[in-house]
């Protein structure tokens, strides 16, 4: 079950991501390189989110939690590449000793 913390955050970027890259009249393609988000926003909206849950399975500490989740949302792209080389996940991923937030 999520919790209504994740589900309200998870609402609110999926309305973000609907109202980011509108289609003008004078664009008619989806893909939007600038602040439109696009297809390019989407895929790393979904990356995000993917490292969130993996985030908060993990057995690491509440505050390393924290830490992780706001680079990742402060920084959406870099922050997730550097969870992704520099996380150590394999050591935090074991079920046993799970802390929740």
């Amino acid at each position: 079950m999520i919790s209504p913390a994740i589900s309200l955050v998870l609402q609110l970027w999926f309305a973000t991501l609907a109202m980011a890259a509108p289609i003008s009249a004078t664009s008619k393609t989806p893909w939007q390189y600038g602040t439109g988000g696009g297809i390019l926003g989407f895929i790393v909206l979904i990356l995000d989110i993917i490292v969130w849950i993996e985030i908060l399975k993990s057995s690491r500490p509440v505050s390393h939690k924290v830490l992780w989740c706001l680079l990742v949302f402060v920084f959406p792209i870099v922050g997730l590449i550097i969870y992704w080389l520099f996380s150590n996940r394999a050591a935090y991923n074991s079920r046993a000793d799970y802390e929740p937030i």
